[in-house]
């Protein structure tokens, strides 16, 4: 491992340090969008590391899609879950996002024994875990999880522009373009849109 492999396994070998012996990291998509659900992914890393992976933000759609299928390929296991649109209206983003995350620990063939989890807060998590402030820059586990929410989340919501063509979700992926919101405003919303992200926009 070169000096950046090893700064970004540096919170998981610190947990295995103090004892834990399968980390995995978790992280999510969707929490801004106005339709659609919010994706989460839970991963497990091989202790050898997979050259090029970052933070899902930092890579173009193409090197995304090249990284999910070496992690899907190589990962000791991955999961996913998901917080549907009607939930996020119920329950909250932040609630959904956390359920999510908690589902996508509980989807993994390997169950871990502690979690690096992007962002300050963790709720409904009930295995040892610790939250990273833009843990998807600084720990490789996060950084995998945050290409396979990214991904799965954004072909998800490429398979709801073939049944919604008329919003055009391949290209914004349901986030409030300016042409979302005209096609919000004109069309009204679908039945996947979020109604509690809506109230700011008249239809």
């Amino acid at each position: 491992m070169n000096g950046a492999d090893l700064d970004m396994f540096a919170f998981e070998n610190e947990a295995k340090k103090e004892g834990y012996k399968v980390v995995a990291g978790v992280d999510e998509a969707g929490r801004g969008p106005l339709a659609g659900p919010v994706v989460a992914a839970a991963v497990i890393l091989p202790d050898e590391p997979i050259e090029g992976i970052n933070d899902s933000k930092k890579l173009s759609e193409k090197k995304r899609e090249a990284l999910y299928d070496i992690i899907m390929e190589r990962a000791v296991s991955v999961g996913v879950g998901y917080a549907e649109h009607g939930e996020i209206d119920e329950i909250n983003i932040l609630n959904a996002a956390m359920k999510a995350m908690a589902r996508a620990v509980s989807a993994l063939g390997v169950k871990p024994d502690f979690v690096l989890i992007d962002g300050n807060t963790s709720r409904f998590m009930d295995v040892p875990h610790r939250c990273i402030v833009k843990g998807d820059q600084k720990s490789a586990s996060v950084a995998a999880a945050s290409i396979i929410a990214k991904v799965t989340r954004d072909r998800l919501m490429a398979e709801y522009a073939e049944k919604y063509p008329e919003y055009g979700f391949e290209k914004h992926k349901g986030y409030p373009t300016r042409e979302h919101i005209r096609l919000v405003r004109e069309l009204g919303p679908c039945e996947i849109h979020r109604r509690t992200f809506l109230k700011k926009i008249k239809y």
